[in-house]
């Protein structure tokens, strides 16, 4: 899967969710659901970076490895990244932008996998060496 490709596309949208955030919503959202919004964005943006780096991980312990495993961990951080931004940052947009609350029991379901996600990171790290570099 190309994780790196997916995390430019979620690290782009981050930026322009919060420009939207910060000029259109400046005004139409209050202080706690603009703060919502922002945490949003933030989180996007880390767990961006985070797939563009499982992706360099990957590809390069990829290159080492004989055979080639069928899921290897950080394949499964990847997609618990991405599955995380969307159920944990998009409930919190909906949230924000609705100020429907039922949007608000979501959110953990995205936060454990982001959660699970790091922990998978920190599995296929170490098995492909990194904690030797």
């Amino acid at each position: 899967m190309p994780f790196a490709r997916l995390g430019a596309v979620f690290g782009f949208l981050a930026v322009v969710l919060g420009a939207f955030g910060a000029h259109a919503l400046r005004d139409r959202l209050g202080a706690a659901l603009s703060q919502v919004y922002e945490t949003g964005v933030r989180y996007q943006m880390y767990h961006a970076l985070a797939l563009i780096t499982v992706d360099l991980i990957r590809s390069r312990s990829l290159k080492q490895a004989e055979p080639r495993p069928a899921r290897s961990p950080l394949e499964v951080a990847g997609v618990l990244f991405a599955a995380g931004i969307v159920l944990f940052s998009g409930s919190l947009y909906a949230l924000a932008l609705t100020g429907e609350r039922a949007w608000g029991a979501i959110t953990p379901l995205g936060g454990a996998a982001l959660l699970a996600g790091w922990i998978a990171f920190a599995i296929g790290c170490w098995r492909a060496g990194w904690e030797r570099r």
